[in-house]
């Protein structure tokens, strides 16, 4: 009894210990926190030095994900707006503005002065009136280490008529967040959802807001009814008569204890419906239950609507997570919604067909889920769909694959005039875009334009600027537009003098105005403190965290708990021991 109960007590020393580290860097981080909102006003302040636009005709935008991607309303254009990159070591964010001509194949960047402030993960939309407008909302900031974040709550339109940004300064809008919904129903911007994060805590929505275009005026809406639970990066689309909107799936997590944190991948439907009159509107949910064959579950998908009434789904990633590790299955498949018949079907594409091949709707996305198996030849048999791999080396020398399918042979069944077209190209390859999630996609002339998003092989993150489209009444192959440029795949591993400086703030995280505070604290728990390794006399840094390297990695886990990377514990565990050697 008397060992069990000095175990009990050395536990709670050590989980008091952990606690108070967790606070002094939880201070830290939120000076850091605060310190974004004066980033942000640096980079207005510098961009408020622009006085007239500039247009430049350029490359492709660089690699990125989470920008906004949208048709212009009367020209043959597409706008590319905002986003992020992670090279490993920095997080950018861009607020830089690109026009694609579609006819032409070629990018402007175009300089306007006074634009929102740099952001990812916003929502943009486009309207007709006033000779084309850009409408953006909310999105988010991140620190330069990618571990703070300030959310958006304001409300911008690019003028596409004069090309002037306006900000639009109204109250009773949304809090600040990013991750939302936003479409064009009527004359109505409706935003949905979303999520706000700090280091502290997080809050995902399911409010629902609408902005007038005709009053310039935000209102909160109370639809009856049961509505989505809250989450993020769902699907929302418009219906084709305009009465409504329709949410699909999304993303949103839970703390179940501290430092513990549970995901959940949704996959229900929602109606939400509009009646009534301009002014008099009322709104209701009501759930759908489609028929035919839904998306596996998955976020990070792109949506687009496209002809009759359908929505389009693309890609997308399911993370699964396992004690310690959390592995991604990437998806590069297609899945359509009929908004008309409430049904779900697999977007497969004409040149992918073959005698006996159907399609597999397997957990692994990409080629891995569409057609790797290899099948025995039989003599007059169609021959099924060859998979090529094709191998990209970058400059710091990592290789990375993409798959690509070639299609069999055609049924003799198939059109004549089908057949005569696809022996033209019967030896050309059917090239795709690779799995992949948080990509910009959207839809003119009845074509599917994707651009960027990313994919991770480990702990390496892979950030693309490849461009396609998919003529979406025919359905027949992609086109590529621009091919990834392995140039561009920058990759930075965080060096030991970094870490050593991370070391040296968590260090000096200790002292400061909280100094009394902290002495205070100590003194009074003094007693129930578990004894830390003592330094041994001549041992160097790097000798102690050797030589204690599990007792601080034990520390470290109690705090961050089961689920936390283990790559970011022993970063934990190593900064401890040495702020812990510093101070003896």
């Amino acid at each position: 009894m008397v060992k069990k109960g000095k175990k009990e007590k050395k536990v709670k020393g050590a989980e008091k210990t952990a606690a108070k580290m967790e606070k002094k860097v939880s201070k830290r981080s939120k000076r850091e926190e605060e310190d974004l909102e004066a980033l942000i006003a640096e980079f207005q302040n510098l961009d408020a030095k622009k006085t007239q636009v500039v247009e430049t005709t350029c490359p492709p935008p660089s690699p990125r994900l989470s920008a906004s991607l949208s048709a212009h309303p009367e020209k043959d254009e597409l706008i590319l707006f905002g986003g992020e990159f992670f090279n490993g070591k920095k997080m950018y964010l861009y607020n830089d503005l690109f026009f694609y001509n579609i006819k032409k194949n070629s990018w402007v960047k175009s300089e306007i002065p006074n634009p929102p402030p740099p952001r990812c993960s916003h929502q943009a939309v486009v309207v007709p009136q006033g000779g084309g407008q850009l409408w953006v909302f909310g999105g988010e900031f991140a620190s330069p280490n990618g571990e703070q974040f300030y959310h958006y709550k304001d409300l911008w339109v690019l003028h596409l008529a004069t090309h002037t940004w306006e900000n639009i300064k109204v109250p009773g809008g949304p809090p600040g967040r990013s991750g939302h919904r936003m479409v064009l129903s009527k004359k109505q911007l409706l935003v949905f959802g979303g999520f706000h994060e700090n280091t502290r805590d997080f809050i995902y929505y399911n409010d629902i807001y609408s902005f007038s275009l005709d009053t310039f005026s935000w209102s909160r809406l109370t639809p009856s009814g049961s509505g989505p639970s809250p989450r993020s990066a769902c699907k929302m689309t418009s219906t084709p008569d305009g009465m409504g909107v329709i949410i699909y799936g999304g993303y949103s997590k839970v703390r179940v204890k501290k430092d513990v944190e549970k995901g959940t991948i949704h996959s229900d439907m929602f109606l939400l419906k509009r009646e009534g009159k301009d002014g008099q509107e009322k709104w209701s949910w009501s759930r759908l239950n489609p028929s035919g064959n839904k998306p596996p579950p998955r976020s990070g998908f792109s949506v687009v609507v496209g002809p009759a009434g359908r929505a389009l789904l693309f890609g997308g990633v399911c993370d699964e997570e396992e004690e310690e590790t959390l592995e991604g299955d990437f998806y590069n498949d297609l899945y359509l919604y009929d908004m008309v018949k409430n049904r779900w079907f697999p977007g497969v594409l004409r040149g992918n067909k073959s005698g006996k091949k159907k399609r597999r709707r397997g957990k692994k996305g990409g080629a891995e889920g569409q057609g790797a198996e290899k099948e025995e030849e039989e003599e007059g048999a169609p021959q099924g769909p060859t998979e090529v791999v094709k191998e990209i080396v970058t400059e710091d020398g990592t290789v990375i694959t993409i798959k690509e399918v070639i299609p069999g042979a055609q049924e003799e069944e198939e059109e004549e005039g089908e057949e005569e077209e696809e022996d033209d190209d019967a030896s050309a390859p059917l090239v795709e875009p690779c799995a992949r999630s948080s990509a910009m996609a959207t839809a003119r002339q009845g074509k599917l334009f994707l651009y960027g998003g990313m994919f991770e092989v480990g702990d390496r993150q892979f950030t693309l600027n490849d461009f396609y489209s998919l003529d979406l009444n025919k359905m027949d192959q992609w086109e590529v537009l621009v091919e990834m440029d392995p140039k561009t795949q920058e990759w930075l591993e965080e060096s030991e003098s970094e870490e050593d400086e991370e070391e040296e703030e968590a260090k000096g995280a200790e002292g400061g105005e909280e100094g009394e505070e902290e002495s205070e604290e100590e003194s009074e728990d003094e007693e129930d403190e578990v004894e830390h390794p003592a330094v041994q006399e001549g041992e160097t840094v790097a000798d102690y965290q050797s030589r204690t390297e599990q007792y601080w990695l034990g520390l470290a886990r109690a705090n961050m708990g089961p689920d936390a990377k283990e790559k970011k514990v022993a970063k934990v565990a190593l900064a401890m021991a040495k702020v812990f050697f510093e101070d003896q």
